[in-house]
Order: structure tokens, then C-alpha cells, then sequence
């Protein structure tokens, strides 16, 4: 475990434990949204085409090609359609909790698998 240092409003010092596992979600958390993000503004710069997930539906060989993109990118692709239609449809903030719940989990597996790559190729 590790130890973090937090100063409480009084000024005494408290040590807070973080398990070794939160960290390496938290980590897996934000290097999924980070890759997200990245793949699908790499893919709108070089396609002139926006990132959906209506490539799928394209079919035959674009479709199969789109899958990568479209699986690692979905983080960022759920949650930027979300905003959107809660901006301009008004859905209402239960179905944004649950969208963002699913993009957060959808990104944990994706940053695990980047981290893990990344690893492989760094050894």
C-alpha cells in the first residue's frame, strides 16, 4: 500500500493508504480516456471524416477495418454523444450517469490494454 499525505483543515497531518490495484485502475481510467480521444481526433485528422459508430455500418471491408477504431475509441465516442444529446435533446441526467458509467468501465479495459502493450513493447 501506498502512502499519500493529506493536510486536514486544521493543519494536522493524516496518512491515507491507496491500495496498489486503485491506483493501476485509476491509471488504466485515464490513460483509456487519454487514448480515446487521441484515436478518434488521429481518425477524424486523417479521414476528414468524423469518428462514429456508424463506420460499422459501412460494411465489407471498411467495417471490418473500422472495428479497431471504433473499440478503442468508444470511451470517448459514448461520452462526447452523450453530452451532445443531453446539450441538444435535453436527456435527462440519469441516462448520462449511466452512459458515463458504461464509457468509464468501456475505458478502464481499453487503457488495461494499452498499459499492458505499452509494457510488452517496452521490455
Amino acid at each position: 500500500m501506498r502512502h499519500c499525505a493529506a493536510v486536514s483543515p486544521v493543519g494536522a497531518r493524516n496518512s491515507v493508504m491507496i491500495d496498489p490495484s486503485a491506483l493501476e485502475t485509476l491509471k488504466a481510467l485515464l490513460v483509456g480516456f487519454a487514448f480515446a480521444g487521441l484515436l478518434a481526433s488521429a481518425f477524424e485528422l486523417f479521414t476528414t471524416q468524423r469518428a462514429d459508430f456508424r463506420l460499422l455500418q459501412a460494411g465489407g471491408l471498411a467495417a471490418v477495418a473500422s472495428v479497431p477504431v471504433v473499440v478503442f475509441s468508444a470511451p470517448f465516442l459514448i461520452l462526447r454523444n452523450t453530452v451532445r444529446g443531453r446539450r441538444i435533446e435535453g436527456r435527462p441526467i440519469p441516462f448520462v450517469m449511466v452512459a458515463s458509467m458504461i464509457a468509464s468501465v468501456w475505458s478502464i479495459f481499453c487503457g488495461r490494454v494499452v498499459l499492458d502493450l505499452l509494457h510488452v513493447l517496452g521490455s
